[in-house]
This record gives structure tokens, sequence and C-alpha cells, in this order.
């Protein structure tokens, strides 16, 4: 890979809009997106059906690659936290100081990324408990930043959950 680009991580079962609409915003304010899945070329199937292929394999990105990383929700998160690479990517871009942002299950990741313990944090209420025992402070708003973690709760947060990636962005 060349060059700087943002990330979204991409497994089966992920909430449509959470990957469309911040990958078609960023690309929109002229930012380089990519998926990035286990697989590349794959193609993985939203909640709702909607079809998404893998830009690029994770064992091919490390954590200079990207100067952010968004972490959709459905149930692709609880696959996601599964894979010791995709949390090391998480955790190396969040100890760098760049933006993590997960949105809806996307904390699930965040937990078992083990970078959750006393930050500010909003979900999708029925992972609530799940972040509250990780350590996180849950606050229930459209989206919460706690220096370069960035959190929000469905798809309808997706207009604040964009503004707060963007305004985090170089």
């Amino acid at each position: 890979m060349s060059g700087k680009k943002v990330g979204i991580l991409l497994d089966f079962n992920y909430e449509d809009l959470e990957v469309w609409y911040p990958l078609l915003r960023l690309r929109e304010a002229d930012y380089c997106v990519i998926t990035i899945a286990a697989e590349k070329g794959k193609v993985y199937t939203g909640k709702h059906g909607y079809p998404c292929k893998a830009d690029e394999a994770i064992e091919n990105v490390k954590t200079e690659d990207l100067l952010g990383l968004i972490i959709p929700g459905g149930f692709c998160p609880d696959y996601l936290r599964r894979d010791k690479r995709m949390l090391d990517l998480v955790k190396g871009l969040y100890e760098a100081g760049r933006p993590v942002a997960a949105i809806c299950h996307g904390p699930w990741v965040l937990s078992s990324a083990k970078i959750l313990k006393g930050k500010r944090v909003t979900c999708f209420y029925a992972i609530k408990d799940d972040v509250v025992n990780a350590g996180a402070i849950f606050e229930d708003a459209a989206v919460v930043v706690d220096g370069n973690l960035i959190t929000s709760r469905t798809p309808n947060d997706l207009p604040d959950f964009c503004k707060a990636i963007m305004a985090q962005l170089p």
C-alpha cells in the first residue's frame, strides 16, 4: 500500500449504512478510503444484503498506512474482535493518536482491543454493559469524543459521527 488512507474494517453482516455512509462521505471530502477485511477481494454481505468488496487484506495493512480507522456495527464486530490482527491494528492506531471511530456494536472491538478503560463512549444500547464492564464510562449521546476515540450509537447518528471523524483527520 502506498500513501495515507482511512480504513473501514469489514466482515459479514456489517450494518450497511455504517460502512457506506462514512465511506462515501469521506471520499466526497477527498480522502482515500479503503475497506479492510481478512481476505482481499472477497465480497462481504451487509446485514441488509448490500455487498461490499474488501479493498485490502488485514495482513497488508500497517498502522503507518492509515490516517484513521472506522469500525462499523451490525454483527461484523463479533467476527472482527476474534482476529488478533484486527485488534492489533485498532490498538496500534489508537496508541499512535490517530482517530479510531466505532459505531453501534463496533465498540465490541474496542473492548477486545483493551482500549476502553476510563474512556467516555457510547454504543448501541444492547452492548452498554459490555463496554462498561470493559472499563468505559457510558454516555447516551449521538457521538462521544474522548481524545482520538470517537463513538456513536446507531445509523441515525451517522451525520454527527462523520463530522467528528472529519474534525480529527488532517
